[in-house]
């Protein structure tokens, strides 16, 4: 799933990072580099863009019953 949370263009790098649990940052820089190497890692990109969904999930500490507890 991409990340809303920890998104610098499209969330790709955040969301694969919440889900293998790695640091985004270390899956940006690997994203460089395959661009740096040839076009592999803009095209992994784009195709992980289109077709991985957005993650819908609140942000921590942001719920809709603002603090109140009702159950």
């Amino acid at each position: 799933m991409r990340s809303k949370n920890d998104s610098k263009i499209a969330g790709v790098c955040g969301g694969l990072g919440e889900y293998f649990d790695v640091d985004s940052n270390i899956l940006r820089i690997l994203f460089v580099l395959m661009l740096l190497c040839g076009t592999l890692g803009f095209w992994f990109y784009i195709a992980c863009w289109i077709i991985l969904p957005v993650n819908n999930a609140l942000p921590y500490g942001n719920d809709n019953n603002n603090g109140n507890y009702n159950g």
